[in-house]
C-alpha cells in the first residue's frame, strides 16, 4: 500500500463521495474500492466501526469518519488549502460543513426513501453494489430486502409523518437559496473549494443522482446543478472570497438555514441526550419537529466548539453568527 491511500466507499454514500472528492482535489494518489464482499476483508482489518468511508493509509492505518479523515489528511497536505485564510469565513465554512452532514443528510435521507421511485432506483442500485455478480432473481430479492430495511430506518434521521413536510420545505427553499448564492461563483466560498463545500455537496450530489431531488436539482436549479458536476472533480479556479462579497446571498444561508433550522435543532438534540430522553421535540419556525436523539452529533458538536474555541480575535465572527442565530451553545 506504499503507492497511495485506499478509499472503501460506496458510490450512494454522501461521505465517501465527500472524501473522495477531496482526495480528487488534492491531486493525492488513490484507489477507490467498493464496500462489497470482495473488499470485505480488507474492511474488517482496517475499520474499528462499521462505516464508511474508510481510508487506508500507505503506512497500514485504518482512518474512519469522513471529517477527521479530512482534517488529518488536511494536516499532511495543506496546499492548495480547503479553508479560507479570514477568520470569519473559515469558521463559517466548518459551520456550514457541519451543517451539510448533520442536517443535509435529513433532506437526503428522506427523500432517498421517502417515495416509492425513490426507493426503487435506490434500493436497486444498493443492490447491484453489494452484490453485482447476482443473478436477477437474487437480485430482486436482495432489492426488497434493502428496501425494506432502510424504509424502516428513516426515523433515524428524524423523518417521521410530523416532520416531512418540514423537511421538504425547508429543501425547496435551501435549493433557492444556493442557486442563487452559486450564481455568480464556482464554488460556495469564492474561486476554489472549501471544507464546506465538501459536507454540503456531499449529500446534494446523493440527491442529485435520486429521481425527486434530480428532477428538482435539474429542472430548477441551474448553479446547483452545475456545482454538482463541478464537486465531482474540483479545481483550484481563483482565490477564496471576503466574508462581504459572500454576505449578501450567504447570510441568508445562514439565517434561514442554518440558524433558524440546524442550529436550533442542535442544541434541543443535545439537551435531550444529556436529560436521557428517548424522544424530544422542538419548535424549528413555527413547526414542531419530533424525533429520536442522535447520539453522534453530540461528538461532531464537540469539534466544531473546538475549532470556534481555536479562533483568537473572535469579535467579528460572535456578530455575525449572533445575527444569524448560531452563536447560542458554542461555547459550552
Amino acid at each position: 500500500m506504499a503507492d497511495g491511500y485506499r478509499i472503501i466507499g460506496a458510490e450512494m454514500s454522501p461521505y465517501s463521495v465527500k472524501v473522495r472528492s477531496y482526495f480528487r482535489y488534492k491531486g493525492i494518489p488513490h484507489q477507490w474500492v467498493l464496500r462489497n464482499a470482495a473488499s470485505q476483508p480488507e474492511f474488517e482489518k482496517f475499520a474499528k466501526m462499521p462505516i464508511i468511508p474508510l481510508v487506508v493509509t500507505p503506512d497500514g492505518t485504518g482512518i474512519q469518519d469522513s471529517t477527521p479523515i479530512i482534517d488529518r489528511i488536511e494536516k499532511l497536505h495543506p496546499e492548495a488549502s480547503i479553508h479560507p485564510g479570514e477568520p470569519v469565513t473559515q469558521f463559517i465554512s466548518a459551520l456550514i460543513e457541519e451543517f451539510g452532514d448533520e442536517w443535509g443528510n435529513k433532506w437526503m435521507f428522506h427523500y432517498r426513501w421517502g417515495r416509492d421511485v425513490d426507493q426503487i432506483s435506490s434500493a436497486g442500485r444498493i443492490a447491484r453494489m453489494r452484490a453485482p455478480g447476482a443473478s436477477e432473481q437474487e437480485h430482486d430479492a436482495f432489492t426488497a430486502q434493502v428496501r425494506a430495511r432502510m424504509v424502516d430506518r428513516v426515523w433515524f434521521v428524524g423523518s417521521n409523518a410530523t416532520t416531512a413536510p418540514q423537511i421538504e420545505t425547508g429543501f425547496r427553499e435551501m435549493l433557492g437559496l444556493l442557486d442563487a448564492h452559486l450564481a455568480t461563483r464556482p464554488y460556495l466560498f469564492g474561486g476554489r473549494p472549501a471544507y464546506g463545500d465538501f459536507g454540503l455537496w456531499g449529500q446534494f450530489y446523493e440527491m442529485w443522482t435520486d429521481p425527486t431531488v434530480g428532477g428538482l436539482i435539474g429542472g430548477g436549479a441551474p448553479h446547483v446543478l452545475d456545482w454538482v458536476h463541478r464537486m465531482l472533480w474540483p479545481r483550484n479556479e481563483g482565490a477564496f472570497e471576503t466574508w462581504s462579497a459572500l454576505a449578501p446571498t450567504l447570510m441568508p444561508i445562514l439565517t434561514k438555514q442554518v440558524g433558524r433550522q440546524f442550529w436550533t435543532w442542535t442544541l434541543a438534540n443535545e439537551k435531550a441526550l444529556a436529560d436521557g430522553k428517548d424522544e424530544f421535540s422542538v419548535t424549528l419556525g413555527d413547526k414542531v419537529w419530533i424525533q429520536k436523539p442522535q447520539k453522534y452529533h453530540a461528538r461532531s458538536l464537540g469539534m466544531l466548539r473546538a475549532k470556534y474555541a481555536g479562533i483568537a480575535d473572535k469579535r467579528d465572527l460572535d456578530l455575525i453568527l449572533a445575527a444569524a442565530g448560531c452563536l447560542a451553545g458554542l461555547r459550552a
